[in-house]
C-alpha cells in the first residue's frame, strides 16, 4: 500500500516530476485536477475550491468555519483515495494527513527562489516582476496553510524522507530517486495494518466534517480520536444539547463501532455573546 506525498514550491519543478513518477510507477496522481474531478461527490464547488485550496484561514469566524469544512472535505478525498493504495498525493499537506503510517514516502521538491521565479515567468509567459510576486505569495500561502492546519514548518527537512533540489539535480534524476526510493525496505508495512489505520483516519475525518456542518454545535474544537472503529470524544461543549448532538452525529458516521463519551459541559460563552 505504497503512498508517496510530494511537497513542492511554485516553480520548483514538482508538477512534471509528479506526473512522470506517477506514469513510471503506474500510480494515480492526486493533485488539483483529480480533486476538482471528485469534488462534486463531496459537496465542493469550483468556487469553494478556489477560495480554500492550500490557503490559510481568513480569521473571520463564520467564514473560517465554512473554509475549514471545505478543507476537511478535500482531506477526506485524499484519505479515501489513499486507502486504495499506489497513489501520489501532490501538495495539500498530504503527509500530515497520514500520521503513523510507515508506508508513506515523504518527498519535497525545492529550488532557489530566483530560479523558481525565472522558471515560472518562462512557463506562464508573464513579466518577471509579476512572477516574482506570484511565487512569493504562493510560498506565503502554502507555508501559512501548513502552519495553521498542521502546525509545522514546511521548510524543515526533518519532515521529509527525500529533499530534491531541481537546480542541482535534473528532473529525470528526481523521478528516478522517487521511483527507487518508494521501494525501500524501511517503508514496508503490513498492508492490513496500514489500511486499518487509514480507515480510522477516514472515520475521524467524517466525524470532523459532521461536527463542522452541524450548526447546532457551537464549540467545534473538542477532540476526536478513533481506534479500530471505536471513537472517543473528549473536551468540552457549551450545553447538554450540544453534547447529545455531537454524540448523535458521531453514531451516524459509517464505520463507527462504538463510542466513548468524555465530553464535559461548561457554561462558558464568548464576551461577544455576553454583551
Amino acid at each position: 500500500m505504497a503512498i508517496i506525498t510530494i511537497s513542492r514550491e511554485m516553480g520548483g519543478g514538482g508538477i512534471p516530476i509528479a506526473h512522470q513518477a506517477a506514469e513510471d510507477l503506474g500510480y494515480k496522481l492526486i493533485n488539483g485536477d483529480a480533486i476538482k474531478e471528485l469534488a462534486p461527490q463531496y459537496g465542493l464547488t469550483n468556487e469553494i475550491l478556489t477560495q480554500i485550496d492550500e490557503k490559510p484561514p481568513a480569521f473571520i469566524e463564520k467564514l473560517d468555519r465554512q473554509i475549514e469544512l471545505g478543507v476537511h472535505r478535500i482531506q477526506l478525498i485524499i484519505l479515501e483515495q489513499s486507502l486504495k493504495g499506489n497513489v501520489i498525493i501532490y501538495g495539500r499537506g498530504g503527509q500530515d494527513l497520514l500520521p503513523n503510517i510507515n508506508s508513506v514516502f515523504r518527498v519535497r521538491v525545492i529550488a532557489p527562489f530566483e530560479d523558481r521565479v525565472e522558471r515560472w515567468a518562462e512557463r506562464e509567459w508573464i513579466d518577471p516582476d509579476l512572477a516574482h510576486s506570484m511565487v512569493r505569495k504562493s510560498d506565503q500561502q502554502r507555508a501559512g496553510f501548513i502552519k495553521y492546519y498542521h502546525d509545522r514548518d514546511w521548510e524543515d527537512p526533518l519532515h521529509y524522507d527525500l529533499v530534491i533540489n531541481t537546480v542541482r539535480l535534473s528532473f529525470d534524476m528526481a523521478v528516478k530517486l522517487i521511483v527507487e526510493g518508494v521501494h525501500d525496505k524501511n517503508l514496508a508495512e503490513n498492508k492490513d495494518a496500514g489500511k486499518k489505520k487509514l480507515r480510522d483516519l477516514i472515520i475521524q475525518k467524517k466525524i470532523q466534517i459532521a461536527r463542522l456542518a452541524d450548526e447546532r454545535i457551537e464549540d467545534i474544537y473538542f477532540d476526536i480520536s478513533v481506534r479500530d472503529g471505536v471513537v472517543t470524544l473528549e473536551g468540552h461543549v457549551y450545553s447538554e444539547a450540544e453534547r447529545k448532538v455531537a454524540i448523535a452525529d458521531t453514531r451516524e458516521v459509517e464505520g463507527v463501532v462504538d463510542l466513548i463519551d468524555r465530553l464535559k459541559v461548561v457554561g462558558y460563552r464568548s464576551s461577544a455573546q455576553d454583551h
